[in-house]
């Protein structure tokens, strides 16, 4: 960690040993350790508070690679008259009511068309909408190269 040899250990507890004395050294020894401790537990639990707020560990919600990647080995092969990969705006998307046109997440980058199949990976709490095109575009959010809303 701090790569500190043998001959630096040395001096150092000489000149501890100068400095406080023979009988204050276990003392400053144990508060020296509470210190580490203290700070380890502190560290540790700064983490843990950081890892639960940032939802680090929590497992990759549905339609993640890794689920996608294994659903697809055990699907039968398309045939050769089906194309091989399909484009998400492609797909259809269930829209629930005709509202705004656009939407985007609250902490992204782009905008998509309400109908693009991307749009299903923003968790409804994090989707705003816009009924124009220029909203988005004033609020400096760049167009989905997918759907391509304009």
């Amino acid at each position: 960690m701090l790569d500190i040899g043998l001959q630096e250990m040395l001096l150092i507890g000489i000149v501890a040993l100068l400095v406080f004395g023979p009988s204050k050294l276990p003392e400053l020894g144990r508060m020296v350790g509470r210190f580490l401790r203290e700070f380890r537990r502190a560290s540790d639990e700064f983490r843990s508070t950081v890892e639960t707020n940032l939802h680090i560990h929590d497992p990759d919600p549905p339609g993640t690679p890794a689920e996608t990647d294994a659903a697809a080995a055990t699907a039968p092969l398309p045939s050769e008259t089906e194309p091989a990969w399909t484009d998400p705006a492609d797909t259809p998307v269930e829209v629930a009511d005709a509202g705004e046109p656009f939407c985007g997440a609250r902490s992204g980058r782009l905008f998509h068309r309400r109908t693009c199949a991307w749009v299903t990976r923003i968790p409804e709490v994090e989707r705003v909408y816009w009924k124009e095109v220029a909203d988005p575009r004033d609020l400096g959010l760049a167009p989905c190269p997918v759907c391509d809303p304009g």
